[in-house]
């Protein structure tokens, strides 16, 4: 609905007279402003033209910064304000009507004289009233950067964590260890077999490097010795290079 902005007080305007406001009270508040070096209720306003604005709700405030600047320029150069598209207007008004409980969201006209004393009343309530706004702020965001934080934490938990080739051996299933196997140029049938094997040793005793799954990875081979088979290596040390360098491009790896 509204940018949060630190405006400067030159170009703000009100249509509002500063005279309808009794100065020994925008005096009082432009003390207070300066004091806390800024206004604690940020003034409403809309851009009535290329970084220039118009007040919508806050005219009091409003010129009690404009004395502020008036007696301490440094400190009263800045006003804290939201700006609002125009269209959004008289949503903010009736906004403001219903949050200081009265009809006109002009709260702070010029009183009669013998009614002075209840300008600090009000001050008070309206004070009371943004200290509260204040705290429902703080709690909502609270609660969004909360969520936000579990948000994340499911995504993390989701994303597949990078594993070292030799926790790939160790510890894939045999249908992963057949496709990992197969991405590294192994047929369906070798890639089977040896998955397999190397499934048999990981149960006997775990994998402790590469070159322990070379040792001990071995096959069957019909030869023509004296026994008829003899033991070799299922993977070559050239193939497990060639299994890291392609594994190291997967995603789960």
């Amino acid at each position: 609905m509204a940018n949060f902005s630190l405006v400067d007080v030159k170009s703000i305007s009100s249509d509002i007279p500063r005279s309808n406001f009794a100065e020994a009270d925008l005096d009082s508040l432009a003390e207070m402003i300066i004091q806390a070096e800024g206004i604690i209720r940020p003034l409403v306003v809309k851009m009535s033209g290329i970084e220039t604005y118009t007040v919508v709700e806050g005219h009091f405030e409003y010129y009690a910064a404009v004395r502020a600047r008036e007696k301490n320029p440094r400190k009263g150069e800045m006003v804290n304000a939201f700006v609002i598209s125009p269209k959004m207007e008289d949503l903010v008004l009736k906004q403001a009507t219903i949050l200081k409980g009265v009809e006109s969201p002009q709260a702070f006209v010029k009183a009669p004289a013998q009614k002075t004393s209840s300008q600090p009343v009000e001050i008070n309530r309206e004070l009371s009233s943004l200290e509260k706004q204040l705290s429902e702020l703080r709690i909502e965001i609270t609660q969004k950067l909360h969520n936000s934080s579990e948000a994340i934490q499911r995504i993390e938990s989701q994303v597949p964590k990078r594993i070292t080739a030799i926790e790939a051996f160790n510890t894939s299933s045999l249908v992963d260890l057949i496709f990992r196997l197969k991405t590294a140029g192994f047929t369906d049938k070798k890639a089977k077999d040896t998955a397999e094997i190397i499934d048999k040793e990981r149960n006997r005793k775990a994998f402790e490097s590469l070159n322990d799954v070379i040792e001990r990875v071995k096959t069957k081979t019909k030869t023509k010795t004296k026994t008829g088979v003899k033991s070799v290596k299922a993977i070559s040390a050239d193939k497990m290079i060639k299994i890291i360098d392609t594994w190291s491009n997967l995603l789960f790896i």
